[in-house]
């Protein structure tokens, strides 16, 4: 009897640790304890809200975005394991598109495409050969030019730092013990506005976002029914942040420094007389919100 109250205990104790899942799973296993796919969410992040909030713009720059690299070199680390994989996203000029475009709402940068130029000069040229074969009309033959840039938005993922900080805590009393633990990591995004009259730099920003890695389990290790009988129980669970969600934040909050920026150095204005607190108890006196003292309005 005791025996089964052990089983049992170990039984209830691990079916408290496996998430929840969904009805999808195909195996005896999965679908004993429940199922195994999670629905697609929409993506946002803080620093997207503040984008999103913006003033308007005043005037609407006209940007492309060519390329946003991984300019790190980091591979993925793991121990005892050569692994080939990239630490970070190859893909972060998506993510600094998306960061313009909801900027304000849509309501501050006009962003070209680039990154896919070569399809849609591809496209437009099937749509003037059919023009040309099927209408008549001169006029209707002509494609409006392509929109040409003022400013190149670049820059790459500069930095990741691993393991920079880490530490735990434990305790055991006869024989049962719990204990935490905790990783730091960082990535480092560095984005840049150049001017394509001049090829000047005009505006750059470096922002940091760390990474988090927690991890805690128990243990019980007891001799039972006259200290003749082993009792063993372990149990424990991780969270790791997404290092792609990091890196999409991190990219984020560099865009928003960087119009902050363009209109302190008058590139550009913030309607409304906004202005960014860049002090932690948001106090400067370059940044007024009431509009006063400001030498760039």
């Amino acid at each position: 009897m005791k025996n089964l109250m052990v089983l049992a205990f170990i039984f209830l104790t691990g079916c408290a640790a496996i998430p929840s899942m969904n009805d999808s799973c195909t195996t005896d296993f999965m679908e004993a304890f429940g199922t195994c796919k999670e629905e697609a969410v929409v993506v946002t992040l803080p620093a997207s809200e503040r984008l999103a909030n913006l003033p308007a713009a005043k005037y609407k720059p006209i940007v492309a975005v060519y390329r946003f690299q991984d300019l790190t070199g980091q591979r993925k680390n793991r121990d005892n394991i050569a692994d080939f994989s990239t630490a970070v996203t190859q893909g972060a000029n998506a993510f600094v598109i998306d960061a313009l475009k909801t900027a304000g709402k849509g309501s501050w940068f006009r962003v070209v495409e680039r990154v896919g130029l070569d399809n849609l000069v591809k496209e437009r040229q099937i749509i003037r050969s059919a023009r040309e074969e099927f209408e008549k009309k001169a006029e209707d033959k002509k494609l409006q030019p392509l929109l040409f840039a003022g400013i190149i938005i670049d820059g790459g993922i500069i930095g990741y730092d691993t393991n920079i900080e880490s530490g735990g805590r434990g305790a055991r009393y006869l024989g049962i013990g719990s204990s935490v633990k905790y990783k730091r990591d960082s990535v480092i995004v560095s984005l840049r506005a150049t001017s394509t009259l001049t090829g000047e730099i005009l505006l750059n920003v470096q922002t940091k976002k760390s990474i988090l890695s927690v991890g805690g389990g128990y243990d019980v290790f007891r001799f039972v029914d006259m200290d003749t009988k082993l009792v063993e129980i372990e149990d424990g669970n991780s969270f790791n942040e997404s290092v792609t969600y990091a890196t999409r934040a991190a990219i984020e909050e560099a865009v928003l420094e960087l119009i902050y920026q363009g209109h302190d150095r008058g590139h550009w204005v913030i309607e409304n007389g906004h202005r960014h607190p860049h002090q932690h108890d948001g106090v400067n006196e370059k940044h007024s919100t009431t509009g006063e003292n400001n030498e760039h309005e």
